[in-house]
């Protein structure tokens, strides 16, 4: 299994609803956009990207809370097409620090080499 870690990067559209989160230095090349999220991929074909539309409904977290993170890490993997994206993060509701460790699973359809990447922002 090939494996990428490193540094993170993250950012919140409140408007919007998207959490977006990211190696640091790594150039993104394409994206796979699923139901709820997109994946975006460097030219080596490393996860270096995730997008996540309507984030406060996934999480169940006020938008708010969203806009507050303050450390997490995210690992996702790629193995026998599907992936795996699991979060580690906390966020402040009503002054008080919450934890949340939500997965996603998804098939997917078109043909990614098996990889996994791992980071986060402390």
């Amino acid at each position: 299994m090939r494996n990428l870690t490193g540094p993170g990067e993250w950012d919140y559209d409140y408007n919007n609803d998207i959490l977006f989160f990211k190696v640091k230095n790594r150039e993104y090349s394409n994206s796979i956009e699923f139901k709820s999220f997109v994946i975006d991929f460097d030219a080596e074909n490393y996860i270096v990207g995730l997008q996540i539309f309507d984030a406060s409904t996934l999480f169940k977290l006020p938008k708010i809370s969203l806009k507050g993170i303050n450390s997490w890490k995210l690992s996702a993997k790629i193995e026998d097409s599907s992936i795996e994206i699991d979060f580690l993060f906390n966020a402040v509701i009503r002054n008080k620090i919450v934890e949340k460790n939500p997965m996603i699973f998804e098939r997917v359809s078109e043909e990614i080499p098996n990889s996994e990447m791992v980071c986060e922002v402390q």
